[in-house]
């Protein structure tokens, strides 16, 4: 079972398979946005990696994080499985940003359908 760790929350088991922003969300319990619903096209839901970090992306994760200049810097976690042990900050909260929620429910698989791409660097 993969380990996630999350800095100043935790380490917890979750799923294989799943998708990372739900394990943050419903396993680590924590407020993370996601505000287009975990469809990369908001980067709401981002995380930085300290370990861990798959060598594969989605073409949708790469094209934003290419337009947002996010590239390198940090990855979209509703475009994540958690196949490995990971450890990682999440960089923006509800309680955070102040916002009223996090956004609409992710589903279980990853949306857009994935076409997987090697990470680029």
């Amino acid at each position: 079972m993969p380990k996630l760790e999350i800095e100043g929350v935790g380490t917890f088991d979750v799923e294989p398979e799943k998708r990372l922003v739900l394990a943050i969300e419903e396993d680590a319990g924590v407020d993370i946005m996601h505000a287009c619903g975990s469809w990369a096209k908001c980067t709401t839901c981002r995380v930085e990696f300290i370990e861990g970090e798959p060598e594969d992306m989605t073409e949708a994760e790469q094209m934003i994080l290419t337009m947002r200049d996010l590239l390198e810097k940090e990855r979209l976690s509703c475009q994540i499985l958690c196949d490995d042990d990971m450890k990682l900050r999440v960089s923006m909260t509800v309680s955070g940003t102040k916002a009223n929620d996090p956004g609409a429910k992710p589903e279980e698989d990853i949306t857009p359908e994935p076409i997987w791409v090697e990470r680029p660097y």
